[in-house]
């Protein structure tokens, strides 16, 4: 379902064709056609291929994928989802990984899909992947070891600290392949993101359920701080904003607090004073980070504040152009720092720092060493 979404929004399948044919898998049958389930239109995929498959080892499906030709971020997504099925498997069965074998996975079709999947990710440019909560369905499935719960225990493992539910549905609505694969790709589980929508594509599943589509759906486009920029514009980014509101939290924490998280990664922090209930005055802790820093930005305020909870979400961060400027003045040298937007000058302001060890060293009032720095650089720049 996964790769038909990925085909109907937009992955080419002759190229898609092209790649997976690196693989030396043997003879298989790829089909694509476009079925109806409960009214809604959907791409379905089947893959077909002769004869009894046999159960590979990891090391074999290592070997196999490793070797082909394939683009290496592709390469890379499969190998680790063949990895982490393994060490679940392993888990589960009390057994070392390398004498893990595989039996509906280490077949030809969900080695395609898997692999099918990573390329169709690939050829998309890698986005970033967000998630609602799965649907995971209920009652029981026949595998290799006999009649299993829904989720089968792989699956379970799987999906250990992603939003899960179940709606009743008496079917297995979550394989441990597509566990695999959307813990492997999401960067995220929750509520659809704001975005300026492009494509949608529509996977859908072997199965017609009386109560739903059995349909999986991938909205491909941008989030709605990209789609807003002005196009070429400097300067311009999406951050995350982490925030966190304390009434019990001495001051003397808060220098440490800025220091470590500076070191980091956050691009800012900063506190405020606000009224909390109990008519408690307390502080405003808010941090400015790179996506990527945010969960590690998130830990370190829930370990150096007293704070049990925080708010996190997404932001663009419009930042000028900088340049540092030294000029002479007649107490001495003192960078100073420019901001510019779309090359037009909009602010210059000496650094403080220069300007304070200039009036120590010279014993002279700090206003006047800053002011000779300002007229210095408009003197050059003018």
């Amino acid at each position: 379902m996964f790769l038909a979404a990925l085909l109907d929004a937009g992955v080419e399948l002759d190229r898609l064709k092209e790649e997976l044919a690196k693989l030396p898998l043997g003879p298989y049958e790829f089909r694509q056609s476009r079925v109806m389930r409960r009214g809604i239109a959907g791409n379905h995929v089947e893959i077909e291929a002769p004869g009894k498959q046999p159960h590979r080892h990891l090391s074999n499906i290592e070997a196999l994928i490793g070797g082909a030709p394939i683009p290496e971020p592709a390469k890379q997504t499969a190998l680790q989802i063949f990895r982490r099925l393994g060490e679940v498997e392993a888990r589960l069965h009390n057994v070392s990984v390398e004498k893990i074998h595989f039996h509906e996975v280490g077949a030809v079709d969900a080695i395609l899909d898997i692999a099918g999947v990573s390329l169709g990710f690939n050829m998309l440019g890698n986005p970033r992947l967000l998630c609602s909560p799965l649907n995971v369905g209920s009652g029981r499935v026949e595998a290799a070891h006999g009649s299993l719960p829904v989720p089968a225990p792989a699956t379970a493992e799987l999906l250990r600290g992603v939003p899960i539910y179940s709606s009743g549905v008496e079917s297995e609505l979550v394989t441990p392949t597509g566990a695999a694969l959307v813990t492997a790709l999401a960067s995220g589980f929750g509520p659809m993101p704001a975005m300026k929508v492009e494509k949608i594509g529509y996977g859908a599943g072997t199965k017609d359920f009386p109560s739903h589509p059995n349909l999986a759906r991938l909205f491909v486009g941008e989030s709605v701080e990209v789609a807003a920029r002005e196009p070429g514009a400097a300067g311009d980014e999406t951050v995350s904003v982490i925030e966190a509101n304390v009434d019990d939290m001495s001051p003397q924490l808060y220098g440490y607090l800025v220091e470590k998280a500076l070191a980091a990664g956050a691009l800012d922090i900063t506190c405020a004073s606000v009224q909390m209930k109990k008519n408690r005055p307390g502080l405003l802790l808010t941090i400015l980070s790179k996506l990527e820093a945010c969960d590690a930005l998130a830990d370190l305020l829930f370990e150096q504040s007293t704070t049990i909870g925080l708010r996190i979400y997404e932001a663009r961060r419009m930042v000028l152009d900088r340049e540092v400027v030294t000029v002479e003045t007649p107490y001495g040298p003192v960078r100073v720092k420019v901001a510019r937007r779309n090359g037009k000058e909009v602010n210059a302001a000496p650094e403080f720092d220069d300007c304070r060890r200039l009036a120590e060293e010279e014993s002279v009032p700090l206003k006047q060493v800053m002011i000779a720095a300002q007229a210095a650089y408009l003197k050059l720049s003018h």
